[in-house]
């Protein structure tokens, strides 16, 4: 039986290995990833991790940002606590091999980031998840008894009487079906971002973790609040960093006009300064993009509206000094160069604020069960994440999930439990019928990628950058239709070997499960708050709504949502305001 099994190979699982392994070398320790871990998504992050290092700067103010930024919904014990080890865990990767850019003098380089009032992003360039996550894989080379599952695919936890006993995974490579046994399990998957059609997250990004949780009695929390970054390239989604902003970009209308100085962005002046503007909040951008497009100022392209993005006066040096990784997508995937060109973008899906609701050392309501990075809400990100918090989030909460999670095992020390064996085999049956059911190579079963099609397009209708009820309470009927649906869908690949059909039927149930908590949550949710903006009701309503969207699995399969108070602290509810 493995002590601690982490499911994620990604920059919160690996953190959560290392904890353990550094702290508990007597606990044994397993990493099961649907994907090499290098693959994880991760590595795409480009812009930067935030962490108080400038003398000009204070814990306070980082955690006034955050709060300010998620327009008061975060609890602020969890952001005191997430603000406070951000250095620490940065200072760690460094010592670990982490290359940090540098200033002239030596001192590691920050650069300003959206919603941030001080330069308290570390970047390296704008490759900083992929230096991040190759530091803690080779990080837990170092401990060669971390056991890992590379290319499995959990399918359901093992939970009885209230409690976790480990997974069930199906080995791509092979087909077989195998029930793990462990004392605590970390689920650390990553997001949900391709339950919409136009995203940044990578395909592997549906929101495994938080349907495993979902379905096995634990709650999700705060579904409803979904980022869109305002710099996506159209057609591929591609991520444009806020980086390329914080380096001086500028975003431009279709009459080259830098449309942002219109709009209220939080910021604490009348009029925003020309220079910062462009790092207002992620929400507000994407807002104030919406308003260009319905007054005709964005420009028509084969995949959708844009506006323009300017670097030509950065000058070519700057910007492979600073942000190479940008040039190097816009001559590949744009045939552009941002040295002499400008770049078409759009807001795109991004981040979940939302996840598996947990406390500060990642514990679910389920014993044993833990959860980190976005996968989890705990919650410091509340109705907007500000950018370059994400990087730090994974490292804080993974190594505090891990270090619970061990002590868990510690101290239930109990063996292999039957439950482990019969829900095995009680899901290894329901997988062949899966794969080799009557509706196999039939007629009647539906086509995935036409139920996946239709699941996107009813999110993006419905839950975009604005809602209203209409539509979402026919989101809900869909969404409804759509899971029966599924269930009878076509598999016409009766292979066991790399049966990639199977896992995308599997993927897309999850993301039916977790789309369905996205419109339940957003349809009970009667004000406008950061990214949750109801048409049809503008404001934000502290009265009813200071308070965190909890959602269980009824027994028939539908969403329940309730509320959960927020955990206020220092920082009372006020004016949202950035730069103050």
């Amino acid at each position: 039986m493995i002590d601690v099994l982490i499911v994620g190979g990604g920059g919160a699982g690996l953190r959560a290995a290392i904890a353990v392994a550094e702290t508990a070398p007597e606990l044994t320790v397993a990493v099961v990833s649907k994907v090499y871990p290098m693959r994880s998504h991760t590595v795409s992050a480009e812009g930067g991790a935030a962490g108080v290092i400038g003398i000009d700067d204070s814990l306070d103010e980082h955690c006034y940002d955050t709060v300010s930024g998620g327009d008061w919904l975060c609890d602020q014990d969890a952001v005191e606590a997430f603000v406070r080890e951000a250095p620490r865990e940065l200072i760690q990767l460094e010592h670990w091999g982490c290359p940090w850019s540098r200033e002239p003098d030596g001192r590691v380089a920050v650069r300003p980031f959206g919603g941030m009032k001080r330069l308290r992003t570390w970047y390296a360039a704008d490759k900083t998840g992929f230096h991040l996550l190759h530091t803690l894989f080779q990080t837990t080379l170092r401990h060669p008894w971390i056991r890992r599952y590379d290319e499995w695919y959990v399918t359901s936890l093992v939970v009885d009487d209230g409690r976790v006993h480990g997974v069930v995974a199906l080995d791509l490579r092979t087909g077989r079906v195998e029930a793990i046994p462990a004392r605590a399990v970390v689920l650390a998957t990553g997001g949900c971002g391709r339950v919409f059609p136009f995203t940044t997250n990578a395909a592997i990004k549906t929101g495994d973790g938080m349907a495993l949780a979902y379905r096995a009695g634990a709650p999700l929390k705060d579904m409803e609040f979904v980022q869109y970054h305002p710099t996506g390239l159209p057609f591929t989604g591609i991520l444009i960093t806020e980086a390329a902003r914080a380096e001086g970009g500028w975003l431009l209308n279709r009459d080259g006009y830098r449309y942002l100085q219109d709009y209220d962005l939080g910021t604490p002046t009348p009029t925003p300064k020309l220079r910062s503007m462009e790092l207002g909040p992620r929400d507000r951008l994407s807002q104030a993009f919406v308003h260009e497009q319905d007054k005709g100022r964005t420009i028509d392209t084969p995949y959708g509206p844009v506006v323009h993005l300017d670097l030509r006066h950065l000058g070519a040096a700057k910007i492979d000094a600073r942000i190479p990784f940008v040039r190097e997508l816009c001559r590949s995937y744009q045939n552009l160069d941002p040295a002499t060109d400008l770049i078409p973008v759009r807001p795109v899906v991004h981040y979940m604020m939302g996840g598996v609701h947990t406390d500060l050392d990642g514990a679910t309501t389920i014993a044993g069960l833990y959860a980190a990075g976005e996968t989890a809400c705990v919650s410091i990100n509340g109705a907007n994440r500000l950018g370059s918090n994400s990087l730090p989030e994974i490292l804080v909460f993974g190594r505090r999930a891990g270090l619970a999670a061990a002590a868990f095992a510690r101290s239930h020390r109990e063996g292999e439990p039957p439950a482990v064996r019969s829900q095995g085999d009680d899901e290894r049956r329901r997988l062949e019928r899966a794969r080799d059911g009557s509706s196999v190579g039939s007629s009647g079963g539906e086509r995935i990628a036409d139920l996946r099609e239709r699941m996107q397009h009813t999110l993006e209708g419905a839950a975009g950058i604005y809602r209203t009820g209409d539509a979402l309470a026919k989101a809900v009927d869909t969404l409804a239709d759509l899971c029966e649906r599924a269930g009878e869908a076509r598999v016409e690949d009766t292979s066991a070997t790399f049966n990639t059909e199977l896992i995308t039927l599997l993927e897309l149930r999850a993301m039916l499960d977790v789309a369905r908590t996205i419109v339940a949550c957003a349809l009970g949710r009667e004000e406008s708050r950061g990214a949750h903006q109801r048409v049809d009701f503008p404001a934000r309503d502290d009265d009813a709504y200071l308070a965190h969207s909890l959602v269980h699995r009824a027994p028939d399969g539908t969403p329940s949502v309730g509320l959960m108070p927020v955990t206020i602290t220092c920082w009372p509810p006020g004016e949202r305001v950035y730069g103050r």
